[in-house]
């Protein structure tokens, strides 16, 4: 099953679960300060869709987060992370095969809502903006190579939309996350007449995390 095909079923399930949560009761939520961190799987979706499973880059992600409650078991969730995104490709020809690897490291700002369905359980869905610091080419295969990517070729500003679910063992919580970029991660430019993007791709990721509140 493709990422994209995954985002879509976690925000019906979240629209059908707020819905569910309105009529919750004693499903307090706490404002809380903590540290968080995870694994990344991430990859680029492109408008022809040509992106699978098969190109899922592996990563991580840390930094910090802040409960704020607005209402019983309604609370706003900001966040700070260092985060890594990208995509594998592998090629074979008659000179061989290549698996060639784009990394992208951002900064990232997830703005959240948090609706706890129960004093365990909650929902997140929201939206993120990130700033690229770095990135890189790597290769393996016929010829190792590694060589930065000057991000002043891409576009250093990113942004879409994310939803997930979180599990509360307090002060410890585990969940899972999928953030569905909006942003094409190439800049348009024009080499001998012809424009063009590249990547001409969005960023797509799905992460899990653990948290630890420090409040």
């Amino acid at each position: 099953m493709k990422m994209q095909s995954k985002f879509l079923f976690a925000l019906a399930f979240f629209m059908t679960a707020t819905f569910g949560a309105l009529h919750a009761q004693d499903d307090n939520v706490t404002t809380e300060f903590g540290v968080k961190g995870g694994f990344n799987m991430s990859n680029f979706l492109s408008d022809d869709d040509e992106a699978t499973d098969e190109n899922i880059l592996y990563g991580f992600n840390a930094g910090v987060y802040a409960t704020l409650p607005i209402s019983d078991f309604v609370a706003i969730q900001p966040e700070v992370l260092f985060t890594t995104r990208g995509s594998e490709l592998e090629y074979n020809s008659d000179l061989g095969s290549q698996k060639v690897k784009f990394k992208l490291n951002y900064i990232e700002v997830p703005l959240l809502v948090r609706v706890n369905i129960t004093k365990n359980f909650n929902l997140q869905a929201g939206g993120y903006a990130s700033y690229l610091v770095s990135s890189k080419v790597t290769g393996e295969g016929s010829f190792d190579f590694e060589e930065d990517i000057d991000t002043d070729d891409l576009n250093k500003f990113d942004a879409g939309i994310a939803a997930g679910v979180g599990v509360d063992f307090s002060p410890i919580s585990i969940g899972v996350r999928y953030n569905y970029g909006l942003t094409t991660i190439g800049k348009e430019r024009t080499v001998a007449g012809e424009t063009f993007r590249s990547p001409d791709a969005k960023n797509s990721n799905l992460s899990v995390y653990l948290s630890y509140r420090l409040n």
